[in-house]
């Protein structure tokens, strides 16, 4: 890859360029849900529509359906620059990634391929991902002591094994700049991460910046901890702005500093800034395909009153079936489910139960509920089902489920 061209991404790219982020839009690909490290701010939550941090999605996504939802929004986003797997686990610990990347790579080689991950995979993976056109990466960085670095991290996995403590912390630090390290060698312009956490590594980020630069890092990014509920940082207070600022003007005496970042979602589609990721949520490659030319489709639709959509899929008793077509709504008959109501809401059973229902909705095109588990979304997959989340009035639901079946809409939560 030449300067030139390097830099004509660069000047595309929103993340690494701070004018580039108000024309050029970017896709997140939730392929990657493993992580192989825990942090002790992350709480990886999917189906969290109303908040914007790295580790939630709506979905997780199959390398193929990653692929078709591509050449759907580009349709849809005509500035889109940049592709980027960036979790909601850790893409390094998912095989999902290079599946993903191998096929997109295929469908879409003008696009920007980039990549955020913890690091620790990073040194045996650096010429793979350069193999696969990858020539950005991000890797999150909190501690260049692997004594702050044992507060910031509750374990680590690696080769099969799982450490804590200090243990974990140097384990995690080596593989981190021995990775980092290869990536600059490689030619990929790698960006760090580094979450400001008062009273953790506050005082220490500076030495982060230093090794930065001592290493080639183009861009350093210092984020303010977000205390997420169900963590062990949940009681820690976020950073003010003027704290955060006084880091990265420090810093920036070293090395150049990203002041516009957004702290994106996994599912994080458009500007940044201008999150249109609900607007795409949910999209499934069996929706897409569906021939257009079709007359009438078979539509189940969980509901406890025949007349709005009010039920989580899991939550359905029985299922009101429908034919749609040429906007006409014609009601057809009641799918009872066979599974006791009184089954647990995890675990083996429940999953059971989930694959019951959907089997016995084969044979429908598409089903509505008001929400989905991502359990259900790969049996429903596999059955070549449409899903569509809604709520409120079932007419409503049925009209805007009859065009995207017909590739006229978008489907959205």
């Amino acid at each position: 890859m030449s300067s030139q061209n390097i830099e004509e991404m660069l000047s595309k790219h929103p993340c690494y360029n701070e004018e580039a982020h108000k024309k050029f839009a970017r896709m997140h690909l939730p392929v990657a849900p493993k992580c192989n490290i825990q942090c002790n701010f992350c709480n990886r939550k999917y189906d969290c529509t109303n908040e914007s941090r790295p580790g939630v999605t709506s979905e997780v996504l199959s390398p193929e359906d990653a692929t078709t939802k591509v050449s759907y929004v580009r349709d849809k986003v005509p500035n889109l620059s940049v592709l980027g797997i960036a979790g909601p686990g850790d893409p390094l610990a998912n095989e999902e990634t290079f599946r993903t990347l191998e096929l997109i790579n295929k469908d879409h080689p003008d696009l920007t391929f980039c990549l955020s991950t913890n690091g620790l995979n990073l040194p045996e993976n650096v010429e793979r991902l350069k193999a696969l056109n990858v020539n950005f990466i991000t890797v999150t960085l909190n501690a260049v002591d692997p004594e702050i670095g044992s507060k910031i991290y509750d374990f680590v996995t690696k080769d099969g094994k799982q450490y804590r403590g200090l243990d974990a912390a140097k384990i995690l630090l080596k593989n981190q700049l021995e990775g980092i390290q290869k990536a600059v060698n490689a030619g990929m312009t790698v960006k760090l991460n580094v979450v400001l956490i008062p009273t953790i590594n506050d005082k220490h980020i500076p030495e982060i910046a230093k090794k930065a630069k001592e290493m080639g890092v183009y861009i350093v990014n210092v984020l303010p901890l977000i205390p997420v509920p169900g963590t062990k940082f949940e009681n820690l207070r976020a950073p003010t702005p003027s704290e955060r600022k006084a880091i990265q003007d420090q810093c920036g005496e070293d090395i150049r500093m990203m002041r516009h970042c957004k702290q994106c979602r996994a599912d994080a589609i458009g500007l940044l800034g201008e999150d249109r990721s609900q607007e795409f949520a949910c999209i499934s490659k069996s929706c897409m395909n569906k021939e257009s030319s079709k007359e009438w489709y078979n539509v189940a639709v969980a509901t406890s009153d025949g007349e709005n959509v009010d039920l989580h899929f899991g939550q359905a008793s029985a299922f009101h079936t429908y034919k749609i077509g040429s906007g006409k709504i014609i009601e057809c008959a009641t799918i009872d489910m066979e599974s006791p109501s009184d089954i647990p809401v995890y675990g083996k059973e429940h999953f059971t139960k989930l694959e019951k229902t959907v089997g016995l909705l084969a044979g429908m095109d598409a089903v509505i509920a008001e929400k989905f588990g991502e359990p259900v979304l790969e049996l429903l997959r596999k059955y070549g089902i449409a899903y569509l989340e809604s709520r409120g009035s079932i007419q409503s639901a049925l009209e805007q489920m009859e065009k995207v079946l017909k590739g006229e809409d978008l489907i959205k939560i």
